[in-house]
């Protein structure tokens, strides 16, 4: 049974959020509680599915991925089969981090990171190219990232 979130649950989630590695017993300090209060929620959240998973997020620079490109997908149809068939097999693409059934002027939208313009090309050549049920793509280069942040609202 999933219980409503009250205003403790919303600090703990919003301190996890920022800081995934805080110890229980810093993280009960900050939202005044005992630790095995603290520790009690903690495990009623991840159990309901209020926490999905702990992550580290990487530095995508340190590690040489300072390209970040958005490809605009169309599909040649709507049927099941096409967006199953492309849903397949975009999941096996390197470099991908997010692809996203749309609705507007594009069906999908994927961000893919990339080491240059040359690295994205080869993503493109080897595996977007590829992909089954294609009309038509689009990629745009990010400039600049202005926000990013992983933190929701709670």
């Amino acid at each position: 049974m999933e219980t409503e979130l009250d205003a403790t649950d919303r600090r703990i989630l919003g301190v996890l959020q920022k800081e995934g590695r805080i110890t229980n017993a810093e993280l009960a300090e900050r939202v005044h509680l005992s630790a095995s209060a603290c520790h009690r929620r903690m495990q009623r959240l991840e159990a309901e599915g209020y926490i999905a998973a702990y992550v580290a997020l990487l530095d995508a620079r340190r590690l040489g991925l300072s390209t970040t490109v958005f490809v605009e997908i169309t599909l040649e149809g709507q049927a099941e089969e096409t967006l199953d068939a492309f849903e397949r097999e975009v999941a096996k693409v390197p470099d991908l981090l997010e692809c996203h059934l749309t609705a507007g002027t594009a069906d999908y939208l994927l961000k893919i990171m990339a080491r240059d313009t040359e690295d994205f090309a080869r993503i493109h050549r080897r595996f977007l190219s590829r992909l089954p049920g294609v009309a038509k793509m689009q990629s745009s280069f990010s400039l600049r990232t202005v926000v990013r942040t992983t933190a929701l609202s709670v």
